[in-house]
């Protein structure tokens, strides 16, 4: 996926996930440490003593303020790094508003809701699609869109795609005046409605 399309993906897809993803392995892979030293898989001495090897814990009795110092840092710089990780995961998506002409005495600026209400029309239009969800994300520079689709039931879903393409896409580029627009699209199927029984 190349690094302007990367924009049209859910953000939570990337960088929440990797780091979710690498902080449980380090949490699991100390469990499982703590779990096979616990058993007596290292030796049934080894589960006796303590976890921290004695040698460690005479050198951080001999250098106590500096052990402190350390511990006090590394503390400070795990909550710095959880509030980071809180307030960027919190903050609310960007929805950029798209300059169309910026010279000077004059200023043409199309609104993020605009370009998707257009967009969302459109979609709407193409046959076989029940309801659309259209957001643009990323950035005035990168622009994408990401779409929801809603199908009829026996929908053909390359003649949507195809719709979507050509009718929704296209105009949607023309229009803004760009070559390339990434899009992601998610495609759901409404449920049929069921007969009732009486």
């Amino acid at each position: 996926m190349s690094s302007r399309s990367s924009a049209a993906v859910a953000r939570s897809a990337g960088t929440d996930r990797t780091l979710t993803t690498l902080l449980a392995l380090v949490a699991l892979a100390g469990g499982v440490v703590v779990l096979l030293v616990g058993a007596g898989v290292f030796g049934s001495g080894r589960a006796g003593r303590s976890l921290v090897d004695p040698i460690a814990i005479d050198l951080l009795r001999a250098n106590r303020s500096l052990a402190l110092v350390l511990a006090l840092v590394a503390g400070l710089l795990l909550v710095l790094l959880g509030l980071w990780w809180a307030l960027r995961s919190l903050r609310p998506e960007s929805k950029p508003d798209l300059v169309l002409d910026g010279s000077r005495g004059s200023r043409l600026t199309v609104s993020s809701g605009a370009i998707a209400e257009a967009v969302h029309a459109d979609a709407e239009t193409v046959p076989g699609v029940e309801r659309a969800r259209v957001r643009l994300v990323g950035d005035p520079d990168n622009p994408a869109l990401r779409i929801t689709l809603w199908l009829r039931q026996g929908s053909d879903v390359r003649d949507i795609w195809n719709g979507l393409d050509t009718q929704v896409l296209s105009r949607a580029r023309d229009a803004l005046g760009v070559e390339r627009l990434p899009a992601a699209v998610r495609i759901e199927l409404d449920a049929a409605e069921g007969s009732r029984v009486s």
